[in-house]
């Protein structure tokens, strides 16, 4: 299927999807964790983009990233800057930042095939797994000379240049401590 035919056939339906390889496949339901550590994601780089004055916007997942005819994806969250995506769009045209929040049932392909077609999106500059069972981020960054640095930070504060954010991701560590017990993934 193609990247148009899936988003034809994509809309309109009660569950989510991503394409792969040019099949559609079902997103497996989140648990509260997972849902809980993407909004608080979410919100930190909101805020970050508040503070900075930066000229971007961060969706939480139900944005499309298309990588190319054949492949798609949903990550958890998403930042684009630049001029504003118009109230009906679907896709995110150029993602900068990219975070997908690791569980059980996707880490593999979030570090193996989604680490490797999200940087194949020219726009894309920054890759964040978040790690739910012993917390932690790894940040994945292109550099100017077109190598990735990847980077695992459980605390201090990561900055993302560009576009010239910077988290604390410690203040992550700290709310994610607050919902012990909960089964992340």
């Amino acid at each position: 299927m193609s990247f148009d035919a899936f988003l034809a056939w994509a809309e309109g339906r009660s569950e989510r999807y991503e394409l792969v390889e040019g099949t559609p496949v079902l997103m497996a339901p989140e648990r509260a964790g997972h849902a809980r550590m993407k909004a608080r994601v979410h919100r930190a780089l909101a805020e970050a983009i508040e503070s900075a004055g930066a000229d971007c916007e961060a969706f939480v997942d139900g944005m499309t990233v298309q990588v190319d005819d054949q492949n798609a994806y949903e990550p958890d969250v998403v930042v684009q800057c630049g001029p504003r995506l118009p109230d009906d769009a679907v896709v995110v045209e150029a993602p900068l930042i990219v975070v997908e929040v690791l569980s059980r049932s996707t880490q593999g392909r979030d570090a193996g095939a989604k680490l490797d077609d999200y940087f194949r999106i020219p726009s894309v500059m920054h890759y964040l797994m978040v790690k739910t069972d012993r917390f932690g981020v790894i940040h994945h960054a292109r550099r100017a000379d077109g190598t990735i640095l990847t980077r695992i930070l459980g605390e201090g504060l990561l900055h993302l240049d560009p576009p010239g954010l910077s988290l604390d991701i410690g203040a992550l560590s700290a709310q994610h401590s607050d919902a012990a017990g909960v089964d992340p993934g």
